[in-house]
């Protein structure tokens, strides 16, 4: 994890502009807290430049319970002032060769009416205003929209750009596997139940082609838009981030999961432990089974030697070796849609060419492991757990390494396993095996 983004930088509770006596009062103190603390922890700031102070707004339309207003503004003037001063403020306080590795995106998801109460040409209007600011503060600061969802007006707004020579530095938006799904009044899981598997690659590889060669940023997307999903909570997001991370690799340059927390105060604040939040952890900070797929994904290493995608029609696999050879992992995938057939599925690996490993280690994620709600329910699902309780989550979610059985022989080896519905499999060999690796290792599964 490189970069953090959120709403709400510019709203007035962290008052940034206000309006006192007739006289704008401009203060960064909020933002430096915010900048500060993400700098300190190692990340760097997706700056999402949202929403608008209600001094410069042309209504009162406003989102979420902390009121973020959603109206273009009533001066452009206005609105290019604050954020000049904004970018300018970061790079005196942090330094240009820092900001530059930042990135200022411009609103978030204008093509919809709850986010964006003006028209696209409005919005066309507020990000040449933004970006032109901006650049007044060095050519070097990378500013990039139009941060949509659904993969919305990506062909319009690059035309935008390319015709009225506006700077682009990078293209973002937002797809979740329920867009454009379904029926009206759907639920959720009806919606889900009529996508189709790998659809968030696809229509990223689509929007790459409008793209062209400008790096395309996906600043959101899970495995729905609902809030209070609870698949949102179980092993089935463990598997869908694996392997849709994995199928964007070449599409994208950044996948940004929406979003870090259950601790998420964009409606009612729940005080369930698990109620379907979009959050890897859960308010009391444990880990669900979706962050643990990306401590998976964090352990897996850059060298993609082999991947078995499209050929099964629940499992896909990949094969993949750390940079510094301390290992090789094959990481499996049993995932299906709601409503969608899936069993247990019996996997055979065969590696050819290899040496004889030292060790083979598996981690999962499951039903049974790596399963903080499935532990929760055990306990049974209380409201208010107490800190025992919370520590035996805690105790839940964590993966486990296992040692998994394997045979060798004439060059080979042979590693079977079974994998349940909506589940992940890590299988790590020590670097024994490693250091004979081909690069095109077949592998087959059953």
């Amino acid at each position: 994890m490189q970069h953090v983004r959120f709403h709400g930088l510019l709203c007035d509770e962290l008052g940034t502009l206000v309006c006192e006596q007739n006289t704008l009062l401009y203060s960064f103190f909020n933002v430096d807290a915010i900048w500060d603390a993400l700098l300190a922890m190692g990340v760097r700031p997706f700056v999402e430049l949202s929403f608008m102070p209600a001094t410069l707004a042309s209504g009162n339309a406003t989102v979420f319970q902390y009121c973020g207003n959603v109206t273009p503004p009533k001066n452009g003037d206005g609105w290019a002032a604050l954020i000049h001063r904004l970018a300018r403020h970061g790079v005196e306080r942090y330094g240009l060769d820092e900001v530059s590795r930042w990135f200022f995106e411009v609103w978030n998801e204008p093509n919809l009416s709850a986010f964006w109460t003006g028209t696209q040409a409005d919005y066309f209007a507020l990000y040449r205003a933004t970006a032109t600011a901006v650049k007044r503060v060095s050519d070097r600061l990378c500013v990039g929209g139009p941060a949509t969802a659904d993969d919305q007006w990506i062909a319009a707004f690059v035309e935008f750009c390319d015709s009225g020579h506006v700077p682009l530095d990078f293209v973002s938006t937002h797809h979740y596997p329920t867009d454009a799904f379904g029926r009206p009044g759907d639920d959720t899981e009806a919606q889900l139940a009529a996508s189709r598997r790998s659809v968030l690659r696809d229509r990223a590889r689509a929007t790459r082609q409008l793209v062209g060669d400008r790096p395309l940023y996906y600043t959101e997307w899970s495995t729905s838009s609902n809030s209070r999903d609870p698949l949102h909570d179980d092993p089935y997001a463990a598997a869908v981030i694996v392997k849709t991370m994995l199928e964007a690799r070449g599409l994208v340059e950044g996948y940004s999961w929406w979003a870090f927390s259950d601790i998420f105060d964009e409606n009612y604040f729940p005080s369930i432990p698990f109620h379907g939040g979009f959050g890897l952890l859960n308010l009391y900070g444990v880990g669900k089974p979706s962050y643990r797929a990306f401590e998976l994904l964090h352990r897996l290493g850059t060298d993609l030697i082999f991947s078995f995608e499209d050929q099964h029609p629940t499992v896909d696999a990949w094969i993949v070796r750390q940079a510094d050879g301390r290992g090789t992992t094959v990481l499996i995938t049993n995932h299906a849609l709601p409503r969608h057939q899936i069993s247990t599925e019996h996997v055979h690996i065969q590696l050819d060419g290899v040496g004889s490993p030292g060790a083979v280690i598996v981690r999962r994620i499951d039903t049974d492991h790596a399963n903080a709600k499935g532990r929760w329910q055990a306990l049974g699902s209380p409201a208010y757990p107490s800190p025992a309780q919370v520590a035996d989550m805690h105790d839940a979610s964590r993966l486990t390494p296992e040692h998994q059985s394997w045979t060798y022989e004439n060059g080979s080896l042979h590693i079977e396993l079974d994998l349940p519905p909506h589940a992940v499999a890590a299988v790590t060999i020590d670097r024994a095996a490693h250091a004979a690796f081909a690069d095109t290792a077949p592998m087959d599964c059953v």
